[in-house]
């Protein structure tokens, strides 16, 4: 059900009222970025259209002095981090959906694979496809190198948690959610267990257009929360029949686990405007629906490592990136390592087979809710970390 909320902003203000008063281990690890300067890689776009959530870390991050492997994180640092069992995942397929053309994709893989001794994944060994909008290959939208970048990641991450599983990428023919939308329903017709979308934008009145469109019962569908900490919900993220992926900040650790977790400050969250409160919700101070749902890593200061040929940073091709566009890959591949898709409201049952994330907030400025959970990582859920991140798969 999609309905305006005419009490959303006094909500949030009593909100706010109510709280007042009330290194990687064993690899190159993450660029220290306390005083770097990060950039976006998709520009905002317009009304109607939607922006890539990637949050790119400075160029010399990109290389590193004292190892062989790029400076980020790698797949054995996500595996170590999120206990994930790779060797799972064999015949299931993970879709992503991006805008515009990376000519360089397959190739770039290629060497991000090898890198890190993970098997080949190309056309000719079935493990690798490439669709358009349409979903036929070998015509696709004009290249972009911002959109390219995000597509890198999004294989990547998908390489890094689930070494075994298909990738099909469809690229859809602009940013025009529109597009978007039909290249949603074009990767969830390959039978893809989990369908990935690292973008988003405002949502708006009229995403009924749209909503049905990620609504496609058998398979997971899965999109980044956005990287403009507190505030507005992003769309699709915030659809009933997506699984929202907030973001962390990730960190080495001498703890039993051996990492550490804290909200990162820009992970998307907020109260939907829009769309109703579902059924697996319960949180107390937002009566519509909730952003986000679960979260994994996604700031650059804690980057993971990327690799891009179609020219972004010129003379630069293994990046340190961020982003709710890190956390979106990464979950719908866990799904996959799990075997079946689930619907949302699955891991809601399982909550306690995830990390739980306590500490840090994505409000800033005005845009504040004085330390609710809305904006600030508490015990159980809060809504830039959602439910927690993965401990294994047994929640997904």
């Amino acid at each position: 059900m999609i309905r305006r909320s005419a009490r959303l902003v006094t909500l949030v203000a009593a909100v706010a009222t109510l709280a007042g008063m009330a290194g990687a281990a064993g690899g190159a690890g993450p660029a220290s970025a306390a005083s770097s300067v990060t950039q976006p890689s998709c520009a905002k776009r317009q009304a109607g259209h939607a922006s890539c959530f990637i949050v790119v870390a400075p160029p010399a991050s990109g290389k590193h002095a004292s190892t062989a492997l790029p400076s980020g994180f790698g797949p054995s640092d996500l595996d170590s981090a999120y206990n994930l069992p790779t060797a799972k995942g064999a015949g299931e397929t993970v879709a992503i959906v991006d805008a515009f053309d990376d000519p360089t994709v397959e190739a770039d893989l290629a060497v991000y694979r090898q890198t890190y001794g993970l098997r080949a994944c190309t056309t000719a060994n079935g493990c690798f496809t490439k669709l358009s909008q349409a979903g036929t290959a070998g015509e696709y939208p004009p290249a972009d190198g911002s959109w390219a970048l995000e597509i890198s990641l999004d294989v990547d991450m998908v390489s890094a948690a689930c070494p075994l599983c298909h990738i099909t990428l469809v690229e859809a023919n602009s940013s025009a959610l529109a597009d978007l939308a039909a290249a949603e329903n074009t990767a969830a017709a390959t039978g893809a267990i989990a369908v990935s979308n690292s973008y988003g934008g405002d949502e708006f009145n009229g995403m009924d257009q749209v909503a049905g469109d990620y609504d496609h019962p058998g398979t997971t569908i899965v999109a980044s929360s956005g990287d403009a900490g507190f505030g507005t919900a992003q769309t699709p993220a915030v659809l009933p029949t997506v699984l929202a992926v907030g973001g962390t900040s990730l960190q080495a650790a001498s703890n039993k686990r051996g990492w550490t977790e804290h909200a990162w400050t820009g992970a998307g969250s907020g109260c939907s405007a829009y769309i109703a409160k579902p059924a697996r919700q319960t949180d107390k101070h937002c009566h519509m629906r909730t952003v986000a749902d679960v979260s994994a890593v996604a700031d650059p200061a804690t980057g993971v490592a990327a690799y891009d040929t179609t020219p972004f940073q010129e003379g630069v091709t293994w990046y340190v990136v961020g982003g709710t566009s890190v956390s979106s890959p990464l979950i719908s591949a866990v799904v996959a390592l799990s075997g079946k898709a689930i619907t949302p409201s699955f891991p809601y049952a399982h909550q306690g087979r995830l990390n739980d994330v306590v500490g840090g907030s994505n409000a800033t400025g005005q845009e504040s809710c004085g330390g609710d959970y809305l904006c600030t990582a508490k015990k159980g859920y809060d809504a830039p970390t959602g439910l927690g991140t993965p401990d294994g798969a047994g929640a997904f």
